[in-house]
Parts: C-alpha cells; structure tokens; sequence
C-alpha cells in the first residue's frame, strides 16, 4: 500500500508544481470584494493559489503515509523520480512539448532505478 501512497504523492507534487507555476501574486491586486467570486476574474487568480494549498497538503499526507511503511531514502527517490515522469508526461500530453529519445533514455535510466529500489530494499521493521 506505501507504493500506491508514493504514487499518489507523486501525482499530487505533479499538480501542486503547476500550481506554482501558474500561480501570479501580482495579479493579487485587481481582486476586490466586488469580484474575487466572478469566473472571469477570481477563479483564474485564486485557482492556482487554492490548488496550492490543497495539492500540497495531500502530497505531504500521501508522502507521510508513505515513509512509516518504507525507508526514507527509498520512498524520496522513488518520489522524486515518479515526479520527474509525471512532469514530462503532464509537458508531452497536456502542454504539447516535444520529447527527445534522449529523455525518454534517462527516464528508462530512472525507472530501472525505481523498480531496484522497489524489488531489492528493505523495509523498516
């Protein structure tokens, strides 16, 4: 069930650094009372700070889920690497970036380590 946890985590991280992304402060100042509510205005400069706090919340209770059942160590490659995978793909699918067949190699490089991890760690008992 860790695993699941750290993959959940994983995508939660993913979410949480393109709420970074497209989160603007400087926008902060053209929301009132008036029209913080109004989807034209409010929803595209509160949504990234909102997702902020909820994806970033959830990625440290899947993350802390996650660590009591594996090794530390073990649990922040796998990850950092599982969101590394997930960024790419996010840029790929959703952003239409192109991927080189150098990527896509030190991605395999990263999955071989992940499944190493998985298969050959030891478990805190």
């Amino acid at each position: 069930m860790a695993w699941i946890y750290l993959l959940i985590a994983a995508v939660f991280e993913t979410a949480w650094t393109y709420s970074v992304k497209y989160l603007n402060f400087g926008n902060f100042k053209q929301l009132s009372w008036v029209n913080f509510y109004k989807v034209d205005v409010g929803l595209f400069i509160m949504a990234p700070l909102i997702g902020y706090i909820i994806f970033g919340v959830a990625n440290v209770y899947f993350f802390s889920l996650a660590i009591k059942q594996l090794s530390t160590a073990t649990a922040f490659a796998v990850w950092t690497a599982a969101t590394l995978a997930l960024l790419k793909l996010t840029e790929v699918i959703w952003l239409n970036q192109a991927i080189s067949w150098r990527e896509v190699f030190f991605m395999m490089l990263i999955m071989v380590g992940i499944l190493g991890l998985k298969y050959y760690s030891v478990a805190p008992r």
